[in-house]
C-alpha cells in the first residue's frame, strides 16, 4: 500500500467500531514471519497471521477460520466457555 502500511490500516479501521465495520474479519498475509511480526499483526487488529508464499490449502483454512470467530457475537464470545474446560 503506497501511503500506509497494513498496521496502520487495520488500526483506523477497527477505530471505526462495529457500526461502521470496524469489526470485519482480517487477516494479515505477508512475508514478514517472525514471531514478533506475528505478535505485532494481531496487536494490531489481525485476527490471523499468514506468511508468505502461501499453501492455497492453507490460506483457505485461514479465510474459513476468522470467517468462523464472525459467527460469534462479541458479547457472548466474552463470556463463552473455554473448549474442554470443566463447567
Amino acid at each position: 500500500m503506497p501511503d500506509e502500511d497494513g498496521y496502520t490500516f487495520i488500526r483506523k479501521l477497527r477505530a471505526l467500531g462495529p457500526p461502521r465495520g470496524g469489526d470485519v474479519p482480517a487477516l494479515a498475509l505477508t512475508a514478514l514471519a517472525t514471531e514478533e511480526d506475528r505478535r505485532a499483526s494481531l496487536n494490531a487488529g489481525y485476527q490471523l497471521h499468514v506468511t508468505k508464499p502461501v499453501d492455497v490449502d492453507r490460506l483457505i483454512d485461514a479465510i474459513g477460520e476468522v470467517l468462523a470467530l464472525r459467527k460469534v457475537p462479541r458479547s457472548e464470545s466474552a463470556n463463552a466457555p473455554i473448549p474442554g474446560a470443566r463447567a
